[in-house]
């Protein structure tokens, strides 16, 4: 390759072609600065020792002048240039930093105005969120730097230099790097209901009764979710809650619901002091918080059907040694249910995303009371994901106090999985930049993924030792405490752009045996390398990620660098979301055992429908999923928002039924949590546009 057709990375990511004009003039500069002036045979022994390859980094470049300047012993032109160095780049932060301020405030909202890890879950735009996006950037080079110098001791400096090439040329994608905490996790309580939130530097002691537990848990969440980069999950929630409502009103108190329960003027029923606590943990999680940069805490929680309870909580003991009692908890998990569904009708509740985990047998769910349920639920228009499996071995294996994950473990980085699991980290390859960039250069795309792939996971393993250092330093309290278990916590290798990458090699996105190969090949070759790299300390999987942010960022960088890109965000699923030949069953299939049988991390299935069926229809839908082997889902209808008098109708509506306004919003899911499309960032109201609603069957 000639000089001429060489292109170096800028410091914004962006690749330009290479200019030794431009090293000269700045050699030359830092001559003059001095007194000095540069020769051509100065500036050509200068520069025989700058070597410069395809898709170098700026800082390379020029850390090599540095080198080079001092290897020809021009020591006072070094030192200039050092400081002309730095001074340039004190100006240029400050600059950006002020260009950012300016187009953050003019922003339509925080997720278009931000420029690193745009979220919807961000709904305002003010100072607070203001002062959280202006570091974002600083923590990026931090963090690199910590996770480069560590891969450097560990694989040495080549294997750092091409984790940089790659993470520069958006061959993969670091998520969150904004951060330095861990990823996210499903939690166990247990620590919690032991001793309060002393252990992980909070001031509350233990919950003793029904009060103290709903104002202690709403700190306890707080408290570990900013220790979490993303989702915090509370499986046990609700068994908890159950057990001290049952402390405070007797064990069948379920069916004593409607009894006076207090003695105020109020006379509040017991199932009113329900109702008031679930308002109390809701409404206070729904805030924004200043650690999550002014966002709502992202909070799950589990619903469970008996047989699914029962394998994951059968030896359950509450520290006086009593045991979870099932009926009680069924109850409670439907009123529960019932009343964040009313809820929602009253103003907009993202949180808590809710999972409801069903096993399976002979096609269709074994317990049939939830299976109805779970039916009437949808089609009542409440939104929550179902999870169902025909093992709950998968996620879980009941010992006393925690989740034993088994070697086919299942852990959604949404926090879908059992209790103490979760993803330490996710490092997401970009399938279709990567099968594109091998057929440019004449290698066949498993050959170059394999290269990707080994790397991604030796980046895992560093960043895991990083991880475990903090912990020695006590850094990481919520792993000391016992609410995460740091072994039972994976390395995440996500994917994105396996629909494009699918389409860019013709072949057709629908159920079809080389779309199905095509699929098991990339995702058998990262599983591949997930067993190889296992180990007692580490566990990797992985996982089609969400790409909220990426999935946009991809599709423009892949554009600018004339890659084919078929649409303006990368799909999140197993077919093209825009496409309207596929039918509901087709994209149950899509979603099924055939083709996530290898992603071990999971995938969410996000029926679009522009109406709501009937309760036997998605009974009928939850035996198709059975069948198919589709895991994880939802069903996706906008519900609709009046911004004129604040009315919401959980149909998909054109005029206001309150008002007759047309100055509408819509909620709907950005991706795993549900917003008004006015929060999502442009690209991505841009997509939710295209997304094709199916019609009610």
């Amino acid at each position: 390759m000639g000089i001429s057709e060489l292109h170096i990375v800028k410091r914004d990511g962006k690749r330009e072609v290479f200019s030794v004009e431009k090293i000269k003039r700045a050699i030359a500069r830092a001559f003059l600065s001095v007194g000095g002036y540069a020769t051509d045979e100065d500036l050509t022994s200068i520069l025989s020792r700058v070597h410069v390859s395809d898709g170098m980094n700026v800082e390379e470049i020029q850390n090599q002048v540095e080198v080079a300047l001092m290897a020809e012993r021009y020591f006072a032109v070094a030192k200039s240039y050092m400081l002309y160095r730095q001074k340039h780049t004190e100006e240029r932060e400050d600059r950006e930093k002020l260009d950012f301020l300016i187009d953050y405030c003019d922003a339509s909202n925080p997720a278009s105005g931000s420029k690193y890890d745009a979220n919807a879950n961000v709904e305002n735009k003010n100072i607070a969120t203001l002062i959280g996006e202006l570091p974002k950037q600083n923590f990026i080079r931090l963090n690199r730097r910590l996770l480069t110098d560590r891969i450097k001791e560990m694989y040495g400096k080549e294997l750092s230099d091409k984790y940089l090439h790659l993470l520069n040329n958006h061959f993969i994608y670091k998520n969150d790097e904004t951060s330095m905490a861990n990823y996210c996790a499903s939690i166990t309580m247990y620590p919690w209901l032991l001793g309060g939130t002393l252990s992980i530097g909070g001031n509350s002691t233990r919950p003793t009764n029904l009060k103290s537990f709903c104002g202690g848990f709403v700190n306890m969440v707080f408290i570990v979710s900013s220790m979490l980069s993303g989702a915090c999950a509370t499986p046990e929630f609700l068994m908890y809650m159950n057990y001290f409502v049952e402390q405070e009103y007797g064990e069948d108190y379920y069916l004593r619901a409607d009894e006076p329960a207090d003695l105020s003027k109020k006379r509040r029923t017991i199932d009113k002091v329900i109702t008031d606590c679930f308002e109390q943990i809701v409404y206070s999680i729904n805030q924004p918080t200043g650690a999550r940069n002014f966002q709502a805490v992202f909070w799950n929680v589990a619903y469970y059907d008996r047989y699914y309870f029962e394998s994951l909580f059968g030896e359950f003991r509450f520290p006086d040694g009593s045991r979870p009692n099932w009926e009680s908890l069924s109850w409670l998990q439907k009123r529960f249910m019932r009343w964040f569904n009313r809820e929602r009708t009253r103003t907009v509740l993202t949180f808590p995303v809710e999972t409801m985990a069903l096993l399976t047998e002979n096609g269709d769910v074994r317990d049939k009371e939830w299976g109805d349920f779970t039916a009437q639920m949808y089609a009542e228009g409440h939104s929550f994901f179902t999870y169902i499996s025909d093992n709950a071995d998968s996620l879980s294996s009941c010992c006393r106090l925690r989740n034993e994950i088994r070697d086919n473990g299942f852990s959604y980085t949404l926090g879908a999985g059992g209790v103490s699991t979760g993803s330490k980290s996710v490092l997401t390859i970009n399938l279709n930049r990567c099968v594109q960039y091998a057929a440019r250069n004449g290698v066949h795309y498993l050959t170059f993924l394999e290269e990707v792939v080994d790397l991604v996971h030796k980046v895992q393993t560093a960043y895991n030792e990083n991880l475990r250092r903090l912990q020695e330093k006590g850094m990481l309290p919520l792993f000391d405490a016992g609410y995460i278990n740091l072994a039972r916590q994976y390395l995440t290798i996500g994917v994105n752009g396996l629909v494009e990458a699918a389409e860019f090699l013709g072949i057709r996105i629908d159920d079809n045996d080389d779309y199905a190969a095509f699929v098991q090949q990339t995702l058998g070759l990262i599983e591949r390398y997930n067993k190889k790299y296992r180990s007692k300390e580490l566990m990797f999987n992985c996982e089609m990620i969400p790409a909220e942010n990426v999935g946009v960022k991809h599709a423009k960088w892949d554009r600018e660098d004339g890659y084919v890109v078929p649409r303006d965000c990368y799909n999140s699923y197993f077919y093209v979301v825009e496409d309207e030949s596929l039918n509901v069953v087709d994209k149950f299939r899509l979603h099924g055992r055939r083709y996530i049988e290898r992603l071990t991390g999971g995938s969410a299935l996000h029926m679009n429908l522009e109406d709501h069926l009937s309760k036997e229809q998605y009974r009928h839908l939850l035996r198709v999923a059975a069948a198919e082997g589709c895991n994880y889902f939802t069903f996706n209808i906008p519900n609709t928002v009046c911004n004129a008098c604040g009315h919401i109708d959980k149909r998909y509506l054109k005029t206001c039924p309150h008002c007759q306004s047309t100055d509408l919003d819509y909620l709907t899911r950005v991706i795993g949590y549900m917003k008004r499309v006015s929060n999502f960032s442009a690209a991505r109201q841009t997509e939710a546009a295209r997304r094709y609603y199916a019609k009610a069957m």
